[in-house]
């Protein structure tokens, strides 16, 4: 759980709704907490969606797993404990 206050997706206004809602992990149908501690600054919010999805997009030789895997492996390693 995150120590920065987050807004729900009950709680969000129209604008955050509809950015959560392009954000809907598919599986949980919920928005992940990592993106949600952006809440209190959509701007925000959109730069870290757009950059992860352009991170995400650019190695077309890998698929989604091996990138997600890459990705937490790099984050061991720079010491981040999400």
């Amino acid at each position: 759980m995150a120590w920065i206050r987050t807004i729900s997706e009950t709680e969000a206004g129209s604008d955050l709704k509809r950015l959560y809602g392009e954000m809907l992990d598919p599986r949980s149908g919920k928005v992940d907490h990592v993106l949600k501690v952006h809440g209190l600054n959509p701007e925000g919010l959109r730069a870290h969606w757009t950059l992860y999805r352009a991170a995400m997009r650019a190695t077309p030789g890998l698929r989604k797993v091996e990138r997600e895997m890459i990705a937490c492996v790099v984050s061991s390693l720079n010491g981040c404990h999400y």
